[in-house]
């Protein structure tokens, strides 16, 4: 009953405080205690509940499910965990878990996570490293006018955006985190920022797709780190004063930024339906390349030319040239073809019916970029890397 009526005796009576309460935080076992209690003398004394919303938790076992004992060893400290991986892993602990059910920790789902920050770590780190020499607000290139790469990855991130918004106000903290990673991991690492690599390194530091791609890495990088600055707050911290270094007009914390909006991009909803198709066609290249590489057919995807038939993709085919899928897939040659040639490996890929041919690159290697060229210089350098070192 003390605690049950502390609505009436707190909240009512302090100026400063509101009546009802924005929200009523405990855990699973006080549905039948305090949210009970408050609930029936508020509505006995006023006519409605001391609270406007109820959020509830469960309680943290170890990671079988058992609850947490001396006797049975199986206590995490979590001062142990700050010693060993840092306050921001502990918080990610807290933050990917759905706190509604109970919680389990263990030194190996820590060491898990750790994994997971470790990946969004990197990634925040390779885009510092593609920014040192781009200065936002005289670089900057505008939507309409990024390579198409740039303005699609834009649009991934007007999702995650998206998604966390929803999830933050409805307090489902382990979703935004968890788009994050994935974003990182499938969106950003295995597919724009590998296939990006070439432009970055290798094109003209003043090239409209080299200024394209920094534009969109960030924007990426400023939003990705205050989404995160809730949860891994030293982190999203320490990237953020990176990111000062080369923009000092920001806030001096990320703390005092603002929320990211989503970025414009027209036509963004067909731009991702559209590439979703040749992230398809996509896959089944890397698979096959994979198969070459066993056979030692090649090395590095560099070493190889690729063709895909047409009809066994059409709407890629339609919709991305030659071009589009050779720097796509990291390769040195490809061509959409009626019938594959007479290539190494030749393979229906099994999960997408796509057929693709693979053998190895004609032309001699640049040394600069280590694309294949039949049209090096004479020290070797292909035509792109030659006019980019003579200016």
């Amino acid at each position: 009953f003390d605690s049950g009526s502390s609505h009436a005796a707190v909240l009512k009576v302090r100026p400063e405080l509101k009546w009802p309460a924005d929200m009523y935080l405990e855990g699973s076992d006080q549905h039948r205690g305090w949210f009970q209690t408050s609930l029936l003398t508020s509505v006995g004394m006023y006519g409605k509940p001391p609270y406007e919303q109820v959020l509830t938790h469960g309680f943290i076992v170890d990671g079988e499910g058992k609850k947490m004992s001396k006797s049975l060893g199986n206590v995490v400290s979590p001062q142990e965990v700050i010693d060993q991986y840092g306050a921001d892993i502990l918080r990610l602990w807290v933050a990917s878990t759905d706190y509604r059910n109970d919680i389990r920790i263990s030194q190996g789902i820590i060491k898990n996570l750790s994994e997971s920050y470790r990946r969004i770590r990197n990634t925040a780190r390779y885009l510092l490293a593609n920014l040192k020499d781009f200065v936002p607000g005289r670089d900057d290139v505008p939507s309409e006018k990024m390579v198409e790469m740039d303005r699609w990855i834009l649009q991934k991130l007007n999702g995650v955006i998206e998604k966390s918004n929803a999830a933050y106000n409805d307090y489902e903290f382990h979703i935004p985190t968890f788009a994050i990673h994935q974003f990182c991991v499938n969106e950003l690492s295995s597919f724009y920022l590998d296939s990006s690599k070439d432009r970055m390194y290798a094109d003209g530091t003043e090239s409209i797709s080299r200024k394209s791609g920094q534009t969109a890495m960030w924007v990426v990088l400023s939003s990705l780190t205050r989404m995160l600055a809730p949860v891994l707050s030293f982190t999203a911290e320490e990237i953020w004063q990176e990111m000062r270094s080369i923009d000092s007009g920001l806030p001096e914390s990320i703390f005092l930024s603002d929320w990211p909006e989503k970025v414009n991009i027209p036509g963004g909803r067909e731009l991702e339906e559209k590439w979703s198709k040749v992230l398809t066609v996509r896959s089944a290249i890397s698979r096959v390349l994979e198969n070459a590489r066993t056979k030692n057919i090649i090395g590095h995807s560099l070493d190889a030319r690729v063709e895909v038939e047409r009809n066994s993709a059409p709407e890629a085919a339609s919709a991305f040239t030659d071009e589009d899928l050779r720097v796509f897939s990291i390769v040195s040659g490809f061509s959409w073809v009626d019938e594959i040639s007479d290539m190494a490996v030749v393979q229906i890929d099994g999960e997408t019916s796509v057929k693709v041919g693979v053998d190895k690159a004609r032309g001699e290697k640049c040394p600069r970029c280590w694309q294949y060229t039949e049209k090096g210089n004479e020290d070797g350098l292909c035509p792109r890397c030659a006019s980019v070192l003579s200016k």
